[in-house]
């Protein structure tokens, strides 16, 4: 009797500590949870807290006086005289008459309240407007850079603000009397990249990442889809299919700065090719995606159950009958996943692109493939290294709006998962 109570104690403790490990593994599990949790809670609150006012501008209306006298302008049809005309001293004096306290020798410090483009944007309305010329006008500008950090970032010490007291106390009275406001910024999403932080845009960079991604996808999809197709049901098991198969899941691996590199190494100093262009761009990230949708279709084809294919060869059907009419329409969503994802990857890289010139400062938004163009993520890696405090706004922002096509891409895929999955 002692014997079997001594085993049976022995069981007993066995299983406490068995307990208490699976206790333990599942507390561990729990806590890698919710340190990723907290370190992806941290990350957005970050991005949206340096982000959210790079959707806002700082505008101020003024009643401008389009007096040709002052802008030595005796006809607003005329080109030539628009070009030579003076369209900085009517903001000027409209914006004086807004401050009653500002004297003549206050003009240098008010025209610094005012945008540089503000001008250009006077001008633009004029020429559109000829009519307007002799009349007086009442027109929204966008302000200063300092003006715009001051305005929604007075008070943070990561920001050094620039205005002067006397100019704080002029944005402050005139931001009380609704003359200076802040609102939706459609110039983020209407504009491309500028040496202005206030006129900078997106438009560009978004263009150039379709543009870009359209090449990617049309190229890596066939071609990837085909190259699996090809491994799994029609090569022969080799040494040289094992080459093959084992070189594409090492290029899977491989970092994609690689891939820039044999990319300015081969479409730009081989071939010709011009640098900064959405159909290098392309090119360069399908090289990059082909090993992720030939591994992810392959996996998909592998999915289909063997009973599929002995039914329709049984019934007579050629292999490629099999595999392009039965096979292939099963694999499908399993390939669309895959190339999704792929394609989620390539948005986001940057290295790669940088090689083959995608760097460079773009302002027109690309109207094809082989016009200079950028991408979202080199955007966001210029203006992050820009010297202008007010260019880590607009950065954060053009984060969101990449992290919002990321999460869209990604949860295409999954609803496309879901919805075309066959179960066997």
């Amino acid at each position: 009797m002692t014997d079997q109570h001594s085993q049976a104690e022995l069981v007993r403790q066995s299983l406490k500590a068995r307990y208490r490990k699976e206790r333990r593994f599942r507390a561990y599990g729990i806590i890698a949870i919710a340190i990723a949790l907290a370190a992806l809670v941290t990350l957005f609150a970050d991005i949206i807290g340096k982000g959210y006012t790079g959707f806002q501008k700082t505008t101020v209306t003024l009643n401008v006086d389009l007096d040709g006298e002052i802008m030595y302008l005796d006809d607003a049809t005329d080109k030539r005289q628009l070009k030579m005309a003076d369209f900085v001293e009517p903001l000027v004096l409209a914006l004086m008459k807004e401050i009653p306290d500002a004297t003549e020798a206050d003009r240098d410090a008010i025209k610094d309240l005012i945008n540089p483009y503000a001008s250009v944007t006077l001008r633009e309305a004029l020429e559109a407007n000829p009519g307007w010329l002799g009349t007086t006008r009442t027109m929204t500008f966008l302000t200063h850079t300092d003006v715009d950090v001051y305005v929604k970032h007075a008070g943070d010490e990561g920001y050094s603000i620039k205005l002067n007291d006397q100019q704080k106390a002029w944005v402050d009275e005139l931001e009380s009397r609704g003359i200076v406001d802040t609102s939706f910024n459609d110039v983020f999403f209407s504009g491309g990249d500028s040496r202005d932080p206030s006129k900078a845009g997106i438009l560009g960079a978004v263009v150039g990442s379709l543009l870009t991604m359209f090449v990617t996808l049309a190229l890596s999809f066939p071609i990837g889809v085909a190259a699996a197709i090809y491994l799994e049901e029609f090569a022969p098991q080799n040494k040289f299919t094992d080459f093959i198969e084992v070189n594409i899941n090492n290029l899977a691996a491989v970092p994609s700065i690689i891939f820039g590199l044999l990319g300015l190494a081969v479409f730009i100093n081989l071939f010709g090719m011009p640098r900064s262009v959405p159909v290098v761009g392309g090119l360069v990230l399908t090289l990059m995606t082909l090993p992720t949708i030939i591994i992810s279709s392959r996996a998909a084809i592998k999915s289909v159950p063997p009973s599929i294919r002995e039914a329709a060869e049984g019934m007579g059907a050629s292999k490629m009958q099999v595999v392009l009419h039965h096979v292939l329409p099963l694999a499908m969503p399993g390939m669309l996943t895959g190339s999704i994802i792929g394609m989620a990857q390539a948005l986001g890289e940057t290295a790669p692109l940088l090689l083959i010139g995608m760097v460079a400062f773009i302002v027109d938004v690309p109207n094809g493939f082989f016009d200079s163009a950028t991408v979202l993520p080199v955007q966001v890696f210029l203006w992050a290294g820009s010297p202008e405090l007010a260019f880590i706004e607009r950065a954060s922002a053009a984060i969101m709006v990449l992290l919002a096509f990321l999460i869209s891409m990604n949860a295409l895929a999954i609803w496309l998962r879901k919805r075309l999955e066959r179960r066997w």
